[in-house]
C-alpha cells in the first residue's frame, strides 16, 4: 500500500514536503513500505540505526537498482558511487547537506534511548525530503511526534502475524527454531553451553559481534546447520531471521549505570521477531526465568504500551568558537518540556576528560581546532572500556592532527596500531576484544581528511576486521556446535518424538544434530562415526525419517523423465536439483537386452511398498528412454513384416541393431527384393560389412546398447564405449570384453576400430578407388582422413578389407606401393590354410586374413617382355638399383613395405 493511497490528496504543491509516521510494532512490512517509497523517487535517503541493518537494505537495493546507484555511508564503511541516487545510512552518518527528494529514518522511537536519542530527535526535528518524509517506529512516540510535527499524517501497521505466549519450558524442551535471550555475555555463554550439550549445537548474537561474524552466525542458523539461537537484545533490531519462538531467560540487564528491567516495549521488540510475514510467533520463559506477568504478556501480544513521556534532546547548533562556548553550547535547555537534554553521552565525556589537559586547550584556540577537538570527541568506543583509557587515544588522535608539521596521523604510529590488533590468537573474548578496536580504527580511517592515503587504511583496517570476524565465527562454532552429543541417543531412549529435518543438500539433520546424508533414497550414516554412535545415529534416523521416505517416493514418481539419467556404470540417476544427482536405480540381467530387470536402490528405510512404486517409475521411464534411443530397432520389432524379414529384424534385435555380414549370409540369401525394400523403409542398411539401423550409431544410442550389453552379459566392470562423436579409435585403446565391440555399433578393421557406417563408407571408398584405377590405387589421403589412420595402419587396415599391397616400379625404375583386390578376400573368420597344387609353377599366395592387425605384403615385379598372366615368383631388386626416396608418408610406406 503507498502512502498516496493511505492519505489523498496530501499533494506537496499544496503545503509543502509531506510528512508521514508509519507506526506499528515488528514485522508490519514498514522499512519494506519505506524502500518501496524511496526508489518511487529519483532520489532518496534512509537512515538505520544499525550498521548491520543499513549494510543488509543496502544490498537489497543495489540489487534492485544497480550498485552504481546506490551509496552506503556508516561510520565505519563509506561506498559512494560518483552518480549514486540513494543513500543508505546509519542516522548518525546522514549526510543532511545533501539534498534529496525522499528521506526516511527507521526506529524513530529511539528519540527516547539516553545514549543517542539526541541524534535521532534532532533528525526527526531537522531532517527532510524536498518532496517526502517517512518516520518509522513505535506507536509509543505518537503524541510526542505528533507535538513536534503537528503536520505529520498518521499511518498505522497492523502486524502481519499472531504473537502469542507459550509460558514457561526448559532449555531443553525448547522447539526447534527458538532465540534464548540473555543480557549478558556470560549468560549468554553459559546458556550456549547448556544448548550444545542437550541439543547439539547454536548460534551466538552479541552486540560487541562485528556485522560479518553475527551474519556468518545467523547464515548457519538460517541455513539449518543449527536450530537454535542464544543471543543479547541484539536480535530486537535489524536482524530478520526464521524465528519461530522467542524464550526469555532474563528479563534485566546492566545499561551501563546499573541494573534494571526491560521495559514492556523493549520486551515487545524482541519478542516480535518471532513469527515472520504471515507465520505466527510465540514467545515464553525459560532458564531462571520462572513466568512473565500477565499484565505483560496482554501489553505484548496486543502491542499496547504507555506512550513515551520524554525524548532526548542536544542542541544541533554548536558554538565553536572557543571550548567554553562548546560547552555552554551543550548545555542549552531544550526547547519543549518533554525534551529531555542529554547529559551524559560517551562524546560529552571524552570532552570532558580531554579538556582537562593543558596540551589539549592549548591547541584548541580557534573555531577550527574546537570543532576538530569535538569531531575527535565523537570517535566511538565500541570497546566499552574506561573512559580514561578511550580519551588517552582520541587525545592523541588530536594532537597529532593538530601538530603544525602535517595537520595528519603519522602513518607509522597507524601501522603500528593496526599490527597490534591483527593477530587471530586467542580465545572468543580476546577476539570479541580486538574486533572492537578494529572496528574504531575503521571509523577513523574513514576519515579521510584525518590521514594521508585513506583508500590504503580503510582496506587494511577492513581486512584485519574481516580476518578476525572469521576467526571468531570459527571459535564460536567450535565452541559451541557439537554434532554428537549424547542428547540424541537420550532423546530416543525416552522414546521422544525426533524433530528432523533433510537440508536441500541431502544433510539429515535430527534435533539439531546433522547424523548422515540421504543420496537419493539411501541413508548414508557420518563417516565420522564407528562402532555404537553410528548404530544409534541409524537407528535416529530410522525413527526420523519416517515421514521424509515417503514424500521423498512421492517427488520421485512426480519427477519428469528429464529428471532421470542411465550412468554409465547401469545404475540410474535421479537429479533432484542441480549440481545434485543421486543413484536410486539399477539395471540386473532380463530376458533379453532389451528387457532388463530393474532395481530400486535404497536400505531398509525404504518399505516394500515404496520399493515397488519406486521400480514402477523407473521402470516406465526406462522403456520410455529405450524407445527413444533404439526407436527405429524397437518400431521394426514391432512391425507387421514378411517371415524372412521377421527373421532378420528378430537377429537385429538380438544384436542390438547391428550384425556383421557373415553370420546373416544365410538369412540374406533368402530375402527377395520386396523384403529388403520393406526392411529399408524401417531404416535398416544392407552394407557389404554389416547389417544395421544408422539412427542406432548415435552417441546416445550407442551409450545405451554398451550398458545393455554389458548388463544382460554380467561384464564387470562395465566397459565404456568410445567418446561421443569417435567414429574411429585404435584397438588398444578400448579394453572390453568379446561381443561388445559388435555390440555397440563398431567393428574391428585392422589395427582400429570402426563404426559401422564409417567402415562401409571406407570400403565404398576403396571399391570407387579401385574402379578408377583400373584393378589398382595408390595409398589413398582420403581413406587415412576417413579411418583416422596413419600411414603406417594403412596397409593392415585395407587388407582387413580385402585388399593386398604391392610394389609397382614405373619405367623409370621408380617403385611405389599400391593395393589391388585380394583374390579370395576373407570375411574376418579364422585364417585359411593355403591350398597346395602340383601342377602351379609357384605356390599361390596366402589369403589375406582381416582379423590380423598387420597384412602380409606380397611384392611382384613383372619380367621384361613378359605377359602379364604368366608371371614368374617376384625377385626383389637389389638395393643399390634402388632408385632414391623422397620424403612423403608414401615413401614411409614402401620402405616399410620394403622392411
Amino acid at each position: 500500500m503507498t502512502i498516496q493511497s493511505i492519505h489523498p490528496g496530501n499533494d506537496p504543491s499544496q503545503g509543502g514536503p509531506r510528512v508521514t509516521a508509519v507506526l506499528g510494532p515488528t514485522n508490519t512490512g514498514k522499512t519494506y513500505l519505506a524502500i518501496e517509497r524511496m526508489l518511487g523517487h529519483s532520489t532518496g535517503m534512509i537512515g538505520f540505526p544499525l550498521r548491520l541493518l543499513a549494510r543488509e537494505n543496502y544490498d537489497r537495493i543495489a540489487r534492485i537498482r544497480g550498485a552504481n546507484q546506490v551509496a552506503l555511508i556508516t561510520g565505519e564503511e563509506k561506498i559512494v558511487p560518483p552518480h549514486a541516487r540513494y543513500f543508505v545510512c546509519t542516522v548518525e552518518s546522514m549526510p543532511l547537506d545533501r539534498r534529496v527528494s525522499f528521506l526516511a529514518v527507521d526506529e524513530i522511537q529511539l528519540c527516547a534511548d539516553r545514549e543517542r536519542g539526541h541524534v535521532f530527535t534532532d533528525r526527526l526535528l531537522h531532517a527532510r525530503g524536498l518532496d517526502e518524509t517517512m518516520f518509522l517506529g513505535a506507536e509509543t512516540i505518537r503524541p510526542l511526534l505528533k507535538r513536534l510535527v503537528p503536520d505529520a499524517h498518521f499511518v498505522t501497521r497492523p502486524r502481519f502475524s499472531t504473537l502469542s505466549y507459550t509460558g514457561y519450558k526448559k532449555v531443553t524442551r525448547l522447539p526447534r527454531r527458538s532465540a534464548v535471550v540473555a543480557f549478558s555475555a556470560a549468560d549468554v555463554y553459559s546458556l550456549a553451553e547448556l544448548v550444545r550439550r542437550q541439543r547439539g549445537g547454536t548460534a551466538v548474537v552479541l552486540g560487541a559481534l562485528s556485522p560479518r561474524a553475527r551474519n556468518a552466525q545467523v547464515e548457519m542458523y538460517q541455513a539449518g546447520e543449527v536450530d537454535y539461537l542464544v543471543a543479547t537484545d541484539a536480535i530486537g533490531m535489524g536482524l530478520n531471521m526464521d524465528l519461530d519462538h522467542v524464550a526469555f531467560a532474563r528479563l534485566g540487564k546492566f545499561d551501563g549505570r546499573g541494573p534494571r528491567r526491560l521495559t514492556a516495549p523493549e520486551l515487545a521488540q524482541i519478542a516480535g521477531r518471532a513469527g515472520r510475514h504471515m507465520s505466527d510467533g510465540t514467545f515464553g520463559a525459560t532458564a531462571e526465568v520462572a513466568g512473565i506477568e500477565e499484565e505483560l504478556v496482554e501489553q505484548i501480544e496486543t502491542h499496547a504500551f504507555e506512550p513515551l513521556k520524554m525524548l532526548t534532546w542536544r542542541a544541533s547548533r554548536l558554538d565553536y568558537r572557543s571550548v567554553g562556548s562548546l560547552r555552554r553550547s551543550l548545555e542549552e535547555r531544550p526547547p519543549q518540556p518533554f525534551l529531555m537534554r542529554q547529559r551524559d553521552a560517551s562524546d560529552m565525556g571524552a570532552l570532558e576528560i580531554l579538556t582537562r589537559s593543558e596540551d589539549v586547550l592549548a591547541r584548541a584556540q580557534n573555531p577550527a581546532t574546537v570543532r576538530l577537538l569535538w569531531e575527535v570527541c565523537q570517535i566511538p568506543d565500541f570497546r566499552k572500556l574506561l573512559t580514561d583509557h578511550h580519551a588517552a587515544l582520541l587525545a592523541r588522535i588530536f594532537l597529532q592532527l593538530t601538530d603544525g608539521a602535517t595537520g595528519k596521523l603519522s602513518q607509522d604510529w597507524v601501522g603500528k596500531q593496526l599490527e597490534q590488533i591483527d593477530s587471530t590468537l586467542g580465545d572468543i573474548e580476546t577476539l570479541v576484544e580486538r574486533i572492537a578496536h578494529i572496528r574504531t580504527w575503521n571509523y577513523i580511517a574513514n576519515r579521510g581528511d584525518w590521514i594521508d592515503d585513506p583508500a590504503h587504511w580503510q582496506e587494511r583496517a577492513r581486512g584485519i576486521e574481516e580476518k578476525l570476524s572469521d576467526a571468531l565465527h570459527e571459535r564460536l562454532t567450535q565452541r559451541f556446535v557439537d554434532r554428537r552429543s549424547a542428547v540424541l541417543v537420550k532423546r530416543m531412549k525416552d522414546q521422544d518424538e525426533l524433530l528432523a529435518a533433510v537440508r536441500a543438500d541431502g544433510e539429515v539433520l535430527v534435533e539439531g544434530h546433522a547424523i548422515g546424508r540421504l543420496e537419493g533414497l539411501t541413508f548414508i550414516v557420518d563417516d565420522k562415526a564407528v562402532g555404537d554412535e553410528a548404530k544409534a545415529l541409524r537407528t535416529a534416523a530410522r525413527r526420523a525419517l519416517a515421514s521424509e521416505m515417503p514424500d521423498r517416493v512421492r517427488r520421485l514418481e512426480e519427477m519428469p523423465d528429464t529428471g532421470f539419467r542411465l550412468m554409465p556404470d547401469g545404475r540410474i540417476g535421479w537429479k533432484q536439483q542441480e549440481g545434485d544427482e543421486a543413484a536410486v536405480g539399477r539395471l540386473r540381467r532380463g530376458d533379453s537386452m532389451l528387457k532388463p530387470r530393474l532395481e530400486a536402490l535404497g536400505d531398509d528405510l525404504l518399505t516394500p511398498a515404496l520399493r515397488d512404486r519406486v521400480e514402477a517409475r523407473l521402470m516406465a521411464w526406462l522403456s520410455a528412454t529405450v524407445g527413444e534411443a533404439l526407436g527405429p530397432l524397437a518400431r521394426a520389432l514391432a512391425a507387421d513384416v514378411p517371415g524372412t524379414a521377421r527373421g532378420l529384424i528378430f537377429q537385429l534385435g538380438e544384436g542390438l541393431g547391428s550384425l556383421p555380414v557373415m553370420p546373416l549370409a544365410p538369412t540374406l540369401k533368402l530375402l527377395q527384393e520386396a523384403d529388403r525394400k520393406v526392411l529399408a523403409r524401417l531404416g535398416v542398411r544392407f552394407g557389404t560389412e554389416a547389417v544395421f539401423f544408422p539412427a542406432l550409431l548415435k552417441p546416445r544410442a550407442v551409450a545405451l546398447r554398451a550398458v545393455l550389453w554389458s548388463v544382460h552379459e554380467n561384464a564387470r566392470p562395465i566397459p565404456h564405449p568410445p567418446p561421443a562423436g569417435r567414429v574411429s579409435v585404435p584397438m588398444e585403446e578400448l579394453e572390453a570384453p568379446e561381443g561388445f565391440v559388435p555390440a555397440i555399433g563398431y567393428m574391428a578393421v585392422g589395427p582400429r576400430l570402426l563404426r559401422l557406417d564409417m567402415a562401409e563408407r571406407i570400403a565404398a571408398t576403396a571399391r570407387r578407388l579401385v574402379r578408377e584405377g583400373e584393378g589398382r590405387f595408390a595409398p589413398s589421403p582420403e581413406i587415412m582422413s576417413l579411418a583416422g589412420c596413419t600411414v603406417e595402419e594403412l596397409p593392415a587396415l585395407l587388407a582387413a578389407l580385402g585388399y593386398r599391397a604391392e610394389e609397382q616400379t614405373a619405367e623409370d625404375g621408380t617403385a611405389s606401393p599400391v593395393f589391388r583386390k585380394a583374390q579370395h578376400p576373407s570375411r574376418r573368420g579364422p585364417k585359411r590354410k593355403p591350398r597346395a597344387k602340383a601342377a602351379e609353377p609357384a605356390a599361390r599366395p596366402e589369403r589375406p586374413d582381416r582379423s590380423q592387425a598387420t597384412a602380409k605384403v606380397e611384392r611382384r615385379k613383372p619380367a621384361k617382355g613378359a605377359k602379364p598372366a604368366g608371371k614368374p615368383a617376384p625377385q626383389p631388386a637389389p638395393a643399390a638399383k634402388r632408385p632414391q626416396a623422397f620424403d612423403s608418408p608414401f615413401a614411409v610406406l614402401k620402405d616399410l613395405m620394403r622392411k
